[in-house]
């Protein structure tokens, strides 16, 4: 399919395939199997210039959008996800600082990021507070120029290997969901520690662990945009990020559906190749379909939030302002129902295909040294993080609700 991406575009995906077969393909064994971080891996992601693709280049970046990002994390995640990780999850921890950040913070921060030099982790989740991130237990008390951060987070990606942490902590308890706020925390900050290493199913590659703060002191000028205004940053960023785990997704189910089709043409059984019969066929089709239906809807996502907020970006670092001001005097539109619809639809797809192909390789497909077996278990956690699928439904629902709303109000006034 002719998606008519630009030559930057094609350049960048190129690229990312390239550094995704020759530095990743040949370690990602090794690290699934051992739960270890491929620094090297990363490093030479960085020095081909992937981790800037998306970012300004006022801050080091090359200008991309959301278009260029996702096409880079589906290429990784075509050979392994667990190891994209590292540009996804610093990605989604870029995010925050970009859309309420000051223009001092997105200074001091991002053009490392861009760089790859330091990598970033976005935590929200707590042991009580998964979904319902209202009920967010961690504490940030104002101390002079200080909040003390008191709690613990988990499931955090990039967990140990990030040096920026955009964490999420109760400023006012007694407001609840208002009472919610968010703060960039360093890697090394006095009182801020890592508990314990999740071992997981898949996605092995990449680190998960707990954060624990203990009178944890965090500039105050380390808070983002304003007290109360933590789940506001919460659901901005995911309605630009949740369209990278749909990348995800679709490159973990592309990167199953190639090794599947180049096995199963040479397994023969009964005299021919078991991609001559019929009911294989059939799975083949149906994989083939969903992938390219995902894909369809992902670029198309991509494409619309990165005319929405490309003019935004640009507004707000030349006047140094904080981006999500600028959104709410262009009046840009929210893409919470594209990016809720994609994310849930590409990960639902993900996980049928690699189940599938599990199922037409037969028993070599659930042995640990083919690498399918691999690719269903990557696919799981895009079905679960960053809102379960589950909860993307009900986004979905609520939009098209407040849409229909406002459409009957709009014709009751127009009588």
């Amino acid at each position: 399919m002719d998606y008519e991406l630009t030559e930057t575009q094609e350049d960048i995906r190129n690229l990312a395939r390239q550094v995704a077969l020759r530095d990743i393909k040949p370690v990602r064994e090794k690290h699934d199997a051992d739960g270890t971080f491929p620094w090297d891996a990363v490093k030479k992601m960085a020095a081909a210039d992937l981790y800037g693709v998306y970012l300004p280049e006022a801050y080091g970046g090359l200008g991309g959008g959301l278009m260029e990002q996702v096409l880079v994390v589906e290429e990784l995640s075509r050979v392994c996800a667990g190891i994209a990780l590292a540009f996804a999850a610093t990605g989604l921890g870029s995010l925050p600082i970009m859309l309420l950040g000051n223009a001092e913070q997105r200074g001091k921060f991002i053009p490392d990021l861009a760089a790859g030099r330091k990598l970033a982790a976005f935590s929200i989740t707590e042991p009580g507070a998964g979904s319902d991130a209202t009920a967010t237990k961690t504490t940030a008390k104002l101390d002079g120029e200080h909040y003390i951060l008191n709690g613990v987070k988990s499931f955090v990606s990039n967990g140990e290997v990030a040096d920026t942490y955009v964490v999420f902590a109760s400023t006012n308890p007694g407001r609840g969901a208002r009472g919610v706020s968010a703060f960039i925390v360093e890697k090394g900050t006095p009182g801020f520690g890592f508990g314990k290493k999740e071992h997981k199913m898949g996605i092995r590659a990449n680190p998960t662990y707990e954060l624990s703060f203990q009178n944890c002191r965090v500039p105050k000028k380390n808070l983002l945009y304003k007290e109360g205004y933590g789940l506001f940053t919460a659901q901005t960023t995911f309605d630009c990020s949740r369209p990278g785990i749909a990348a995800q997704a679709l490159g973990i189910a592309q990167g199953a559906l190639d090794e599947t089709v180049a096995y199963i043409r040479q397994r023969k059984q009964f005299g021919q190749p078991i991609s001559s019969f019929q009911a294989i066929q059939h799975m083949m089709a149906d994989c083939a379909t969903g992938i390219e239906t995902s894909r369809a809807l992902l670029y198309a996502t991509a494409r619309a939030i990165d005319k929405a907020m490309k003019p935004v970006y640009e507004k707000a670092i030349a006047e140094n302002a904080i981006v999500y001001d600028v959104m709410q005097t262009m009046d840009v539109k929210r893409y919470t129902k594209e990016s809720a619809m994609v994310k849930y639809y590409a990960s639902d797809v993900a996980m049928k295909v690699t189940t599938d192909c599990v199922q037409m390789c037969g028993g070599i497909g659930f042995m640990a040294d083919f690498p399918i077996e691999k690719f269903m278990r990557d696919a799981k956690i895009t079905q679960i993080y960053e809102g379960t699928n589950q909860i993307q439904r009900n986004e979905v629902a609520a939009m098209m609700i407040k849409e229909a709303a406002s459409a009957a109000k709009a014709e009751t006034a127009a009588a």
